[in-house]
């Protein structure tokens, strides 16, 4: 569905892109996950080709480049940031983003059954939950009936119930087939839905894994951030994917996702290296849910 080839993106003298290649197989997912920075978002600019780059990309078989209208028909894309007039009512946004891609009224109220948003027509958008307005943002990208799906971080700015049924949709698409492609920072959503993890830092793809290989757990994940000496916190990162810890760098000290009975180790195997840890932060608590290992 998605073949990517030494993508690279720059601007100015920073490389935001370096060189990522990997293919996502049609009815598969895959998860972008690092830190803010590591280059997720603009990758996905790039596959969507609203963006100039250096590589290729194909979507099902069509160059973003030379056939970028053709490619992105086949995507639905959902953005980190959402834009709805608050005061327009769910069922006329519908409308008119159905006008816009010149589908029927029908096709916008099956979009609406797909994400469970049927019945609630004429809420304005102000009323809704977070996560009402993330499936709103969903059933706008299935207008179309889209093979795949491509999502900025969907569950960023939402709380633990609004995560829940943003992902539970994702499930159901999945199941019916749809291809995913998403960037994530939390490790239950990544767990969820993800087949392969392209684990990304400073625009590179580090690792390029398993859910199961990254966490391989049953128990809650945590993401604890450690503060190092600026010098110190490559040859950490290093150390620490060594010991198949998933981590990364955000220019804020260096992050861990452990499970929440194994907080110590990371700081442990950089002990055994003489790395100093001077401070940690534990900044996530999630359960790993209940999938097939």
């Amino acid at each position: 569905m998605i073949r990517a080839q030494s993508v690279t993106k720059r601007f100015g003298r920073v490389e935001a892109v370096s060189g990522v290649s990997f293919d996502l197989e049609q009815g598969r997912s895959i998860a972008l996950w690092g830190s803010n920075g590591a280059g997720k978002t603009t990758l996905i600019r790039c596959l969507l080709g609203v963006i100039r780059f250096k590589g290729r990309v194909e979507i099902g078989g069509a160059s973003v480049r030379r056939r970028g209208r053709h490619a992105r028909a086949m995507i639905g894309y959902v953005p980190q940031e959402l834009a709805f007039h608050d005061d327009a009512r769910l069922g006329a946004a519908m409308l008119f983003f159905a006008r816009l891609r010149g589908v029927s009224r029908t096709r916008a109220a099956e979009s609406l059954a797909v994400v469970g948003l049927s019945g609630h027509e004429r809420k304005r958008v102000r009323d809704l939950s977070g996560g009402m307005k993330q499936r709103l943002a969903l059933a706008v990208a299935l207008l179309s009936d889209p093979p795949l799906i491509i999502l900025d971080e969907p569950t960023s700015n939402l709380d633990a119930a609004g995560r829940g049924e943003v992902v539970e949709t994702l499930q159901r698409l999945r199941q019916a087939g749809k291809t995913l492609l998403f960037a994530s920072h939390r490790p239950d959503e990544v767990i969820s839905l993800a087949d392969r993890v392209l684990v990304m830092e400073r625009g590179e793809v580090v690792r390029d894994t398993t859910p199961v290989d990254l966490w391989p757990t049953e128990k809650p994940v945590q993401v604890v951030r450690l503060y190092l000496t600026m010098a110190s916190e490559s040859a950490a990162a290093a150390v620490l994917r060594e010991a198949g810890h998933a981590v990364h760098l955000n220019g804020h000290g260096l992050c861990v996702a452990v499970p929440r009975d194994r907080k110590a180790e990371p700081i442990a195997a950089l002990a055994r290296q003489e790395i100093e840890v001077r401070d940690i932060e534990v900044l996530d608590d999630v359960e790993i849910p209940e999938v097939k290992r």
